[in-house]
């Protein structure tokens, strides 16, 4: 798709989860970096005219000025996407963002999930994360502010050609009794076939957190 393609869209609903935003790039085994864009809202309404369920990217500087939570109702404008296999998010480039209607006061309490308010960006850099099964990421996990749902680049050919999927991953407390990793990650590369991401690089990244943190 290029520019001219893209349309300007009006949307308005009811948030049912704000998660972080993030890219993840892969390089077989040796490295697995995560850089954090913003947040990417999920809501159930209406936008370009249809109804139904859909999710919009936002800054940290929008999030920032709204506080957006579970419940709010927000109306706004986006874009549709210029590299769909690229973001997770159907729209980007929101703008004109209102809350016209508070959800409930969150409570959080000791079990999953937690629904509060999203953690600045720089929580989440320091934090780290952990593959996520998908299926419970589409569940259980989904309204919870510690699930994800990443745009994942695959270095194929280094230099020269990438594939692109989506992965899911939690930065929640290693105690949490909804978490479950799901099926090793296939990495491939030119060549070479696919290794496996079985979970050694969450130990890694995540190994300065103690087992409630």
């Amino acid at each position: 798709m290029d520019k001219t393609q893209q349309e300007k869209v009006r949307f308005g609903g009811t948030i049912r989860a704000v998660q972080v935003r993030s890219d993840v790039w892969r390089y077989r085994l040796y490295n697995r970096t995560h850089s954090h864009k913003g947040y990417n809202v999920f809501l159930e309404g209406v936008s370009a005219g249809v109804e139904g369920r859909f999710s919009v990217a936002i800054s940290e500087k929008q999030q920032q000025r709204l506080h957006l939570r579970l419940g709010d109702e927000l109306t706004g404008t986006a874009w549709t996407k210029l590299y769909p296999k690229r973001e997770y998010a159907d729209y980007y480039r929101a703008g004109a963002l209102k809350v016209v209607a508070r959800g409930p006061e969150p409570v959080e309490g000791p079990r999953p999930p937690w629904t509060g308010e999203v953690e600045p960006l720089s929580t989440y850099a320091y934090r780290q994360c952990r593959m996520l099964d998908t299926r419970r990421y589409k569940g259980k996990c989904f309204p919870c502010k510690w699930a994800a749902m990443a745009n994942a680049i695959i270095e194929y050919d280094f230099g020269v050609s990438q594939r692109l999927r989506f992965e899911s991953f939690c930065y929640g407390p290693k105690s949490c009794p909804l978490y479950t990793m799901g099926r090793p990650r296939a990495v491939p590369y030119k060549g070479m076939g696919s290794d496996y991401d079985e979970g050694w690089l969450d130990s890694d990244m995540t190994a300065h957190r103690d087992w409630d943190e």
